[in-house]
């Protein structure tokens, strides 16, 4: 009974966060004729609910699509449908055909926050309370404290509240696969991520971590028996999903591939604005857009994705446990963020959430992490002018970590997951006894430079020569990082592998 006082505590403490926040401005307010993502989310309202389905991808005199034209898959395109009608009843204005461009009012900002919470509350929060009451070998308090961190990471809060979207809602259903497939209820979580594939194509980010562990289930079931059994009901549940989202799609060809032109945008080139992966990096020494065709471009971001995910994916086909699943989607997620073709920002937050599925495990890292990963949408962030928004969910985070797990005397090397790969290293360098020394160094030195470039990007104007300065810095600052925890946790995944391989040798 105290564990669901507390727990409940804990959700109005996340509720409240994620009010106070929503109050400040959002992405593009007063800022025409584009506006930000406050306009294209209520635009898409707009557009689906005054215009038929076959014209909800389509250019044309009523659906500019230069301006916000959906972009993302059709379960998208039903939640605005379905808020549009709900808004229809409160005042017809805010979705009316062209004279509603850039509506703004008080009334309307209260029911687009209602939208983002209500969201929030229907599918991520009950996620990630079921999540942490579901976590074995822990206190009743832990769970309640694990889930407290998970709600409080400042990434998603500030994104979805602050600069305005529903990432929260395919994060949820991610979610929930990940429970469903860990718990055995394989058809149920197959069902959940197929909804959250179909809300946003960039949970394609976990798709393979997915598809991995549940072939990896198969195989050690026996294809010959219930193993082949399971997978045609996977196969199944996955074809009835995908056909009942879009069916209204399919009355075409050409709708079909209109909606697949809009999801996967290849035009739009390599890397949009300010992103902490390896291209844009990359392109402050060498200009990648400007050297090699486009179709160079995809092969070349393609290979590096797939070679830096197929460790992990190898390992958790081959052994299947919830555990190397959860890593691995950490690790996939990654590599996608780091090397594949056209990725935004707010992305990151694919990685974050995994990272927070392990937060208990290694507190530490998935710390130091989820700050990193708030700190690369530092020039979105303050673009939007949410800088003490920022500071104030980063700090409630950090200090509940630190409390709550107790982050700084967990770095030993088995409390880092690095037992293993330290042991191996040893029989050819015994005097490799370090490592934790040098990852607790590392940390100051990340946690000292996020803070300064933070202060200079604040206070400091940049030279007229490179008005870009402080962004490209903060971006190629953070990839290192990452890159850094991509090693990390390919570390923990392959040298985990062997340590398991070897057990059973002993058994």
């Amino acid at each position: 009974m105290e564990k669901w006082y507390l727990m409940t505590t804990v959700v109005l403490i996340g509720l409240t966060v994620r009010w106070t926040v929503s109050l400040n401005s959002y992405s593009g307010a007063g800022k025409p004729p584009m506006f930000g993502d406050y306009e294209a989310q209520r635009h898409w309202q707009e557009i689906t609910f005054n215009l038929p389905v076959k014209q909800w991808y389509f250019n044309s005199s009523d659906n500019n699509l230069l301006y916000w034209g959906l972009d993302y898959p059709p379960l998208t395109a039903y939640h605005s449908l379905l808020c549009a009608y709900v808004a229809k009843i409160i005042n017809p204005d805010w979705i009316a055909l062209h004279t509603s461009r850039g509506y703004e009012s008080e009334a309307h900002k209260l029911f687009m926050r209602a939208t983002v919470l209500i969201a929030d509350l229907l599918i991520y929060i009950p996620a990630v309370v079921l999540y942490c009451c579901c976590l074995k070998e822990m206190s009743s308090k832990k769970k309640v404290a694990n889930a407290l961190c998970i709600l409080l990471y400042p990434g998603l809060i500030l994104i979805d509240y602050g600069h305005f979207q529903y990432n929260s809602v395919s994060l949820g259903f991610a979610l929930w696969g990940v429970l469903g497939v860990s718990c055995h209820w394989d058809v149920l979580g197959s069902l959940a991520f197929c909804l959250a594939l179909n809300y946003k194509q960039m949970e394609l980010y976990h798709s393979l971590p997915f598809f991995c562990f549940l072939l990896g289930k198969c195989f050690k079931k026996g294809l010959k028996g219930k193993g082949f059994v399971l997978l045609i009901k996977l196969a199944c549940t996955v074809v009835a999903s995908f056909i009942v989202c879009w069916l209204p799609f399919f009355s075409e060809k050409e709708q079909t591939l209109q909606v697949l032109r809009r999801l996967f945008p290849v035009d739009r080139g390599l890397f949009e604005d300010k992103v902490a992966n390896l291209w844009c990096s990359l392109s402050v020494f060498l200009k990648i857009k400007d050297i090699l065709p486009r179709h160079t471009q995809l092969i070349i971001s393609f290979c590096f994705t797939f070679l830096s995910l197929l460790p992990a994916c190898i390992k958790l086909t081959l052994q299947p446990c919830p555990k190397a699943f959860r890593f691995s989607l950490v690790t996939c997620a990654l590599s996608f963020f780091l090397f594949s073709f056209h990725v935004h920002e707010k992305s990151i937050l694919l990685v974050s959430l995994p990272v927070c599925l392990v937060l208990s495990e290694i507190p530490f890292m998935s710390t130091w992490f989820l700050l990193v990963s708030t700190f690369s949408m530092l020039p979105l962030l303050l673009k939007d002018d949410l800088l003490m928004p920022t500071v104030v969910t980063v700090m409630a985070f950090f200090i509940a970590c630190a409390t709550s797990f107790s982050i700084f005397e967990k770095t030993s090397e088995e409390e880092l997951q690095l037992k293993s790969f330290s042991i191996s290293v040893r029989k050819y360098l015994p005097c490799f006894t370090f490592l934790p020394r040098i990852i607790q160094h590392l940390f100051l030195m990340s946690v000292i430079t996020m803070v300064l470039l933070t202060l200079m990007t604040v206070t400091l104007d940049p030279p007229q020569k490179y008005p870009d300065l402080f962004s490209v810095l903060v971006c190629f600052v953070s990839f290192l990082k990452l890159l850094f925890f991509l090693v990390y946790f390919n570390i923990v995944i392959m040298w985990d592998f062997k340590n398991g391989r070897n057990q059973k040798k002993v058994n």
